[in-house]
């Protein structure tokens, strides 16, 4: 076992050592020259021996000092250095950053090559789960959580807030008659996804469907499943755009297709979603990058074209 004195009395040595300074050293390590005189001296009762000749003044090294001063200061470059390296590896590891896979498939993954224009140097690792990741084990430096209230003990950036419409490919609807109401979609199949039972906030078909009723009492009361259901919401998505139905989706998550006319809102009635938050762990060690990928998030909708604005309702 190495028998070695604090650090903090050997930093403040070589800072005295230095500049042959009690004062100048102090104010390089941020504390009073009280304070590194008695750092100084409990290393010189360490050592059995006075490592600074104080009279007549300026101080001096003694040779017992000079010779530890040579071994402290190679030491400390060496920490310093080996210190540097790490960090320097750190910091070109990739940030990695969990999210839903619905979210990292279908909006984050699309705009990533605007963040390698924006920042060439952060390299990203998406992890697209459903599983709540344990941040504070290192699984992921960052998650987009999709949470009705944010987490309590995570430093939290809310990012935005969805709605859910009913939605659905433009070709579903050119063949028929106008959608004014509620009742109109039931002339095509109502897909559904599924999502836990114990969520009493989770935008399903039945929630909307309450909602609908106050303005349109002739549409029904919709149950938790009906002919079409999926339990992954990007399959439930891809059934949507092959024209396949409508289904209840989040506005944030198909942004792109709105935009793009690809998807269309079938009727321009919505319920409140949740929220997607970014969250990390207090103090972490990627803090800078973590920065970086948080003003870059904010504002993709409006670079990309904001997932709120209301598509032109097929006619």
């Amino acid at each position: 076992m190495r028998s070695l004195p604090p650090l903090s009395e050997l930093r403040a040595f070589d800072a005295v050592a230095k500049h042959m300074s009690f004062k100048k050293a102090a104010d390089e390590l941020g504390v009073t020259p009280t304070a590194i005189s008695h750092q100084i001296k409990l290393l010189e009762e360490y050592c059995g021996q006075p490592l600074f000749r104080r009279w007549p003044r300026p101080i001096a090294l003694t040779d017992a000092g000079s010779r530890l001063f040579s071994v402290v200061r190679d030491g400390l470059d060496s920490f310093s250095t080996a210190f540097l390296t790490l960090r320097e590896e750190a910091d070109r590891r990739p940030l990695k950053v969990s999210a839903t896979n619905a979210f990292a498939c279908r909006w984050l993954v699309p705009r990533l090559q605007d963040w390698s224009r924006v920042y060439p140097g952060c390299a990203l690792e998406v992890i697209g789960t459903d599983d709540v990741l344990d941040l504070r084990t290192g699984e992921a430096d960052v998650s987009i959580r999709y949470a009705l209230r944010p987490p309590a003990d995570l430093v939290v950036h809310e990012l935005f807030r969805d709605r859910f419409y009913p939605i659905c490919s433009p070709d579903l609807l050119s063949d028929g008659a106008p959608i004014c109401r509620p009742s109109d979609l039931l002339r095509f199949r109502l897909i559904h996804c599924l999502w836990p039972s114990w969520n009493p906030e989770a935008p399903t078909w039945r929630r909307w469907s309450l909602m609908a009723r106050q303005s349109d009492p002739d549409f029904p009361e919709i149950g938790e499943t009906g002919t079409m259901n999926f339990r992954e919401e990007l399959h439930a998505i891809a059934a949507v755009t092959a024209g396949q139905g409508i289904s209840i989706l989040s506005d944030i998550v198909v942004a792109r297709e709105l935009e793009s006319g690809l998807l269309v809102k079938a009727l321009d009635l919505a319920i409140p979603g949740l929220g997607f938050y970014l969250v990390h762990i207090p103090g972490h060690p990627r803090q800078t990058a973590i920065e970086a990928f948080l003003s870059w998030m904010r504002p993709q909708e409006s670079r990309s074209g904001s997932a709120k604005r209301p598509n032109a309702r097929v006619a």
